[in-house]
C-alpha cells in the first residue's frame, strides 16, 4: 500500500464509525479534532453514505465523481439530486495547485489579496501607495487603478462593500479612506481625478501629525453600514457610514490590535487579535452596560497576525507569531479579562530574528484552543490565514501564507498538510480562495500576484521550483 493510500485511509477512518480506536489513537497524539465542529465539517464536505456502497469494499476512499453520478442516477440517497455536501466532496477534491500564471508583477511588495464575496473582483493592494482592482470574469481586465495619497509605509489593509461599489483602504495612519469603485474612470488618484472620502478615526489632531496610531485591519459589516477597525493604539473601533462618526471605541487589548472581524452577519459579535497574545469576543448588545469583553481565548505565546471568522458566530481561526494557527470555539472563552498573558524568557523580534527553537515545542498551560496547525512561518509581517470557502469545499481547509514564500494548505479535522504552493520569492502576507471556483491567488513581497488553478493553464516562469501535489 502506498504512503498516499495508507494517509487517506486513516483520514477517512477518522471519520467514520469503523475507526474509533483510531479516533482514540489520534486524538492521543493532538493530531485529530475530536469535536463539533469535526461533525460539521463532515456533514458539509462529504458525500451521502450511500455513495460509498456503489463499489464494494472501497468505502474508506474517498468516493470519485464516477461512482456519485453512478449514485445519483440510481437515486441512492433517496434525494434524486446532489446536495451540497455532495457537491462540496466533488469540488474539494480539485484543488487550484496547478500553475500558477502571473496576474502582475509590481515593483513593490503586496500586501493585501482579495476577493469580492461573489468572486467576480479581485482587489491587490502594494506598499507604494497603488491598488489595483482586476475584474476576473473579464480576464482580469485592470476595472481600478488607485493612487492612495498621505499614508505611512504601506496600505496595511482594504475592504470591499458588500455590493461592491466602495472600497475602503488603510494606512499606519489615523484616517480610513473610501473610493467609488463603480466610477466610470479607471485612474483613481486620491483627491486629483477622484475624492477619496477620509474617515477620521481620532479626534486629537496630534495623532495625525505624528501617526501617533494607525489602522492595521478594516471590515465592512455585512449590511455595508459599518466598517470595524483595529489599531496600534491598543483600540477597535465602529464607524457608522450613515451618520459618518465613530459609534464605538473600544480600549480592547493591552497592546497593538492586529486583527479585527464581525463574527457573522448579524454584527452582533466582533472578534479582535492583538499583540497580547489574545483574541477577545466583543458582543455590542451588551457592552453598553458591562464595557467588557464577552470572552478571552487564551492559548498563543506570541502575538496574532489575523484572525478569520468561519461565519456562523461560533469558529475562528488565528494566525500567530507563536508560528501556529489555532482554531477556537468561543464557547470555550474565558470569562477572565484580567488574564495575564504568557511572558516569555528570551528575547526576540519577530521583525528581524528567527522563532528561537527552544519556543517550538512550549505550549500555554491555559491553552484554550480546539487544536493547532503548525508547519508555515509567520514572520516579518502580519502573514493572513483564512477558511477554505463554504460553497466549493464546505470550509474543510484552512489556508495561510508563510515568511518562507510558500502557501499552506492544511485539513481543518485531522491537520494534515493537504497541499503547499512553492512559487514566489519572497514572504507570502496574503492570498485568497476563490468563493466559487477552483482557483486561487497567492500574493507576495516579490510583488508577483499567483493565479493556481485546476486544471492549470500556466506555466510556471521559475523552472527550478519543484511542482507540489495534493494528497488526491
Amino acid at each position: 500500500m502506498t504512503w498516499t493510500r495508507k494517509r487517506l485511509d486513516g483520514c477517512d477512518r477518522g471519520n467514520g464509525a469503523e475507526g474509533s480506536s483510531g479516533r482514540q489513537r489520534i486524538s492521543e497524539e493532538n493530531s485529530y479534532l475530536n469535536h463539533e465542529i469535526a461533525l460539521l465539517t463532515k456533514y458539509t464536505s462529504t458525500a451521502h453514505e450511500r455513495f460509498r456502497k456503489v463499489v464494494p469494499g472501497k468505502a474508506r476512499l474517498p468516493v470519485s465523481p464516477v461512482q456519485m453520478l453512478v449514485g445519483r442516477e440510481g437515486n441512492y440517497s433517496g434525494r434524486g439530486r446532489f446536495s451540497s455536501g455532495d457537491c462540496c466532496h466533488v469540488l474539494s477534491r480539485y484543488m487550484p495547485i496547478n500553475g500558477p500564471s502571473v496576474v502582475d508583477r509590481m515593483p513593490s511588495g503586496a500586501y493585501v489579496s482579495q476577493f469580492s464575496e461573489d468572486g467576480s473582483l479581485f482587489v491587490a493592494a502594494f506598499q507604494e501607495s497603488q491598488i489595483k482592482i482586476y475584474n476576473v470574469d473579464k480576464g482580469w481586465r485592470l476595472q481600478k487603478d488607485i493612487r492612495a495619497r498621505s499614508l505611512r509605509w504601506t496600505i496595511t489593509d482594504t475592504s470591499l462593500s458588500p455590493d461592491r461599489r466602495f472600497l475602503a483602504y488603510s494606512s499606519i495612519s489615523p484616517i480610513v479612506h473610501i473610493v467609488d469603485v463603480g466610477s466610470a474612470a479607471t485612474e483613481s488618484l486620491a483627491n486629483v481625478t477622484e475624492i477619496h472620502e477620509g474617515l477620521e478615526f481620532s479626534s486629537d489632531a496630534s495623532d495625525y501629525d505624528d501617526y501617533s496610531f494607525g489602522i492595521f485591519s478594516v471590515k465592512f459589516s455585512t449590511d455595508g453600514r459599518e466598517l470595524v477597525a483595529a489599531s496600534s493604539n491598543n483600540s477597535i473601533y465602529v464607524y457608522d457610514l450613515e451618520a459618518k462618526r465613530l459609534s464605538l471605541c473600544i480600549p480592547a487589548h493591552e497592546s497593538d490590535v492586529n486583527a479585527v472581524c464581525f463574527a457573522d452577519e448579524t454584527g452582533h459579535l466582533i472578534y479582535s487579535g492583538s499583540d497580547d497574545c489574545l483574541c477577545k469576543v466583543w458582543d455590542r448588545r451588551c457592552f453598553a452596560t458591562k464595557g467588557k469583553p464577552a470572552g478571552v481565548l487564551i492559548g498563543h505565546l506570541e502575538g496574532i497576525t489575523f484572525i478569520d471568522t468561519r461565519g456562523d458566530g461560533r469558529y475562528l481561526i488565528s494566525n500567530g507569531k507563536d508560528q501556529v494557527i489555532k482554531l477556537w470555539d468561543i464557547r470555550k472563552m474565558s470569562s477572565n479579562a484580567d488574564y495575564v498573558q504568557w511572558r516569555r524568557d528570551y528575547d526576540w523580534d519577530y521583525r528581524w530574528m528567527d522563532y528561537p527553537e527552544r519556543a517550538k515545542n512550549l505550549r500555554n498551560p491555559n491553552d484554550l484552543s480546539l487544536t493547532t496547525y503548525k508547519g508555515h512561518t509567520v514572520l516579518r509581517t502580519l502573514i493572513r490565514c483564512y477558511f477554505s470557502p463554504a460553497h466549493s469545499t464546505g470550509q474543510k481547509y484552512i489556508y495561510t501564507g508563510s515568511t518562507d514564500s510558500i502557501v499552506y494548505i492544511y485539513d481543518l479535522v485531522s491537520g494534515a498538510q493537504v497541499a503547499k504552493l512553492d512559487f514566489h520569492e519572497g514572504p507570502v502576507r496574503d492570498c485568497n480562495w476563490h468563493p466559487y471556483y477552483p482557483m486561487f491567488v497567492s500574493s507576495s513581497w516579490d510583488g508577483v500576484l499567483a493565479n493556481w488553478e485546476f486544471p492549470g493553464n500556466g506555466v510556471p516562469t521559475r523552472r527550478n521550483r519543484r511542482r507540489r501535489r495534493a494528497l488526491y
